[in-house]
């Protein structure tokens, strides 16, 4: 019966240390933190305004869109385009599948920043 005791007390305090070692991860990371310059700050702005709803930037897993974390360190997009600059801004652009077209919503400068910060995913 004391074995017993002591694994479940072990077993409870697993569970314990666990969960909180989740909560202190939960907490999005600064964009210091990230090593991130002034234009991929801008662009993680817009991603989180724009594309976050959708996508995940540092998680394996989407919500309604594919995650974004490695985009271009992958050879090809979730559609099969190559995963490169002009795909992925054809894509933002003139939207693709359920995306919706973000052309007319951000400025050149604000797509040319959220691509800088989509390297860094």
């Amino acid at each position: 019966m004391k074995g017993v005791k002591q694994m479940a007390i072990l077993l409870v305090s697993a569970a314990l240390l666990v969960s909180l070692s989740g909560c202190a991860s939960s907490k999005p990371k600064t964009d210091a933190e990230l090593g991130l310059n002034q234009q991929q700050a801008s662009g993680r702005q817009i991603f989180q305004a724009y594309c976050s709803s959708c996508h995940h930037a540092y998680s394996s897993t989407g919500s309604t869109g594919p995650s974004l974390k490695g985009l271009f360190r992958k050879k090809y997009l979730p559609s099969g385009l190559p995963a490169n600059d002009r795909f992925v801004l054809q894509t933002i652009a003139g939207g693709r599948g359920m995306m919706p077209s973000f052309g007319g919503t951000l400025t050149e400068q604000q797509i040319s920043d959220l691509l800088a910060y989509l390297h860094t995913l």
